[in-house]
Parts: C-alpha cells; sequence; structure tokens
C-alpha cells in the first residue's frame, strides 16, 4: 500500500517550492520583522492569490480550484519551509473552513468567492485570555445582533477582514461572523515573539454580529476546525522543521573545527540523528491526518492530535538545535536560525498549545480503547 502523494501532489509540491523560492526569501522574512508597520508582506499575498492557493479546497462553484485537503497539505509543507509571512492559516485553515463546515449557501456564496480571490483576510477569535476556550471562559456575548465584548489574542486580527467569534447568547455559545471593519470594532496590536505573525486584541462594543450555524452549535463547530487547522499546522511545522535540519547540516558539514567540519563529531551527529527522527514521526502523523481529513474520516480527531503533537515537538525540537548547532553565531541576528526559532514557538501556540492537544489526544486514545 503506498502512502505517499501521487504523482500530481508532488508536482504541485515541487512547483510551489520554486515559486516560494522565488519569492519568498528569508530577506521577505525579515522585511516584515524589520518594519514595526507590517505585520504580512502584501506583495507575497498577492502573489500567493494569483497562484489560486487561498481557493485550493473551495469548490469551483464559490471561485475556488475545487481540489482537495491533500493539495492543501502539499502547499502548507511548503508555506512552513518558506516561513511565508503571509496570514494564510487563519484565512484559509480557519475563516474559509468553519464557513465550509456551518455557512449557509449565501454566507458561503458571500465569503468564500473573496476568499479564494486573496481578496479577503480572516481570522478566528475564540480565546479571551490564557487557558483552554470552553464555555464557561467564554464572556462576550451578542445581543439583538449586536457584540460586546474582548477577544485576545486573536492571529492575524490586526490586519483582518472578517472574524469567526465564539459569544454567548440566551446562555448558548454561538460562532458569529464579524465585520472586523465596521462600526464597534477596536483593534490593538500585540508583540509577539514573531512579529512576522500578527496578533491582536479586539474589543467589540455593538458589533453587527451575523450567526454562523445553528443556535448553541459554536463549540462544537470551533472543534471541528481546530481538528482541521491541527492537520494543516502540522505540514507547516514539519516543512520548517525539515528546512532548519537542512540548515543544521549543511552548517555542520561546511563549519570547521580543530581541523575538521563539526558534523563529524559525535555530539553532533547526535543532534542531527535527533532532529531527523523527530522530523520523520512528525510527517508520518502528518501523512495520517492528512488522510483523515482529506476522506472526512472518523478518526480525524485522534489524527489531529497526533499530527498537531509530534510536529509542535519536531517543529521546536529543529528550530533550538539548528540554533545550537551554529553554536555562539547562531543567535546573532545576521543568521537566520532565529526566524525558524520564533515560528516554531509560534506556530506552537496556534489553535491550542502542545500541552491542550497532549489531553486531547489522551482523551481521544481512552475513547478508542473503550469502544
Amino acid at each position: 500500500m503506498n502512502f505517499d502523494f501521487s504523482d500530481d501532489q508532488k508536482f504541485l509540491k515541487s512547483e510551489a517550492r520554486k515559486f516560494l523560492d522565488a519569492h519568498c526569501s528569508t530577506a521577505t522574512v525579515r522585511g516584515v520583522l524589520d518594519n514595526v508597520d507590517r505585520s504580512y508582506d502584501e506583495p507575497l499575498w498577492k502573489a500567493v492569490a494569483a497562484q489560486g492557493w487561498m481557493g485550493t479546497a473551495i469548490p469551483e462553484e464559490h471561485g475556488g480550484l475545487g481540489l482537495g485537503r491533500m493539495e492543501l497539505c502539499v502547499i502548507a509543507e511548503e508555506l512552513g519551509r518558506a516561513l511565508a509571512p503571509i496570514p494564510f492559516a487563519s484565512t484559509v485553515y480557519g475563516l474559509a473552513e468553519a464557513v465550509l463546515i456551518a455557512g449557509s449557501p449565501a454566507q458561503k456564496s458571500a465569503l468564500l468567492p473573496r476568499i479564494a480571490a486573496g481578496e479577503l483576510i480572516g481570522a478566528l477569535a475564540t480565546s479571551e485570555g490564557p487557558g483552554v476556550v470552553s464555555a464557561g471562559s467564554i464572556k462576550a456575548s451578542v445581543a439583538d445582533g449586536k457584540l460586546t465584548g474582548e477577544k485576545l489574542p486573536v492571529t492575524d486580527g490586526d490586519v483582518a477582514g472578517v472574524a469567526v467569534v465564539l459569544a454567548k447568547e440566551a446562555g448558548q455559545v454561538n460562532a458569529y461572523l464579524v465585520d472586523l471593519t465596521g462600526a464597534g470594532v477596536t483593534r490593538e496590536t500585540l508583540q509577539t515573539l514573531d512579529p512576522s505573525r500578527g496578533a491582536a486584541r479586539l474589543t467589540f462594543k455593538g458589533a453587527a454580529a451575523e450567526r454562523l450555524g445553528g443556535a448553541g452549535e459554536g463549540l462544537d463547530i470551533i472543534e471541528q476546525v481546530l481538528n482541521r487547522m491541527a492537520v494543516l499546522l502540522a505540514f507547516e511545522q514539519v516543512g520548517g522543521a525539515d528546512r532548519a535540519l537542512e540548515m543544521a547540516k549543511d552548517y555542520a558539514l561546511n563549519r570547521y573545527a580543530f581541523g575538521r567540519p563539526i558534523g563529524s563529531y559525535q555530539a553532533i551527529k547526535h543532534k542531527l540523528a535527533d532532529m531527523y527522527v523527530k522530523n520523520e514521526l512528525a510527517r508520518s502523523n502528518a501523512y495520517f491526518g492528512a488522510w483523515a481529513l482529506d476522506t472526512d474520516a472518523p478518526e480525524l480527531p485522534l489524527a489531529a492530535a497526533s499530527a498537531r503533537v509530534s510536529a509542535c515537538e519536531a517543529s521546536w525540537y529543529a528550530a533550538k538545535e539548528n540554533l545550537q548547532t551554529h553554536g555562539g553565531i547562531g543567535f546573532t541576528w545576521e543568521m537566520d536560525c532565529h526566524l525558524f526559532y520564533r515560528r516554531a514557538q509560534q506556530l506552537g501556540l496556534v489553535a491550542g498549545g502542545a500541552k491542550q492537544w497532549k489531553e486531547r489526544l489522551v482523551t481521544q486514545l481512552e475513547r478508542r480503547n473503550a469502544a
């Protein structure tokens, strides 16, 4: 049985890498880091939109390419490898998936074509501070179609046009679509470890809110979105981890100490071997997640948690050991090691941290074993 990508998917992966090599070097990432007024690269966003990547999994009747989640996983891996400083995940894995899951025909017709064309940036606004999002943690409320409350941190909330917001109405937790450019919405940009992916505090004071899905379905909708995001983010993390390993290996083969390449020393060999093992473990779990996502398999919650946990570990470890392999120079601004470390930390917190996903994984394993 062949669990690898198809020839067409491999071709897509190859072309995506060529495109990003030409349009998204580390200089592109640094261009965002060096400019406090920018949290993403707009020319790259437009170039990616021209490729049609935002609409990869969006049906053709809504302006997308009508491919599948497997192709989206392929693109996600290359975006992660390139550290693309664009709000792709929030828009495509977050807003688009939420609308595809629970949107009415009118909502799909209004939003999906704009997402596919790159005209709309989206965000998920669920958290109201530290801790796991639950019915008890949500204080934001909706009355007569008007939203009041606060959400933070909201990834890409500083540039998003529409957000999916969790709020309570008549004691029930619902998901709402909110126009962040409308009245009653204020934003405060937050400082993060990775400024190439922005974050914001969103404050709502009577902002217009349109319910997404049925009454009381808010947490279930977000749960489904997070499972999908976990798989897609895992591929981004695997892509970044692979590139960090390549950087470490190349440096180890070319940096000499005491007349020998440092890669010939056992301590460095062990670092690289451990990075490789964690990366491959994360890749196998990501493939499991891709299969479950693409086939809408009942194993998706388990596969998503497995992919998320292993990818968070591989991404962080590869970024850390890449920096350590470079030694003292690895800590400097001039080297690119810190770019991968920043992104590893940022991706490790989006859509819930590793600790939260470990608890989900244990829960799913217990349910499977009890069945």
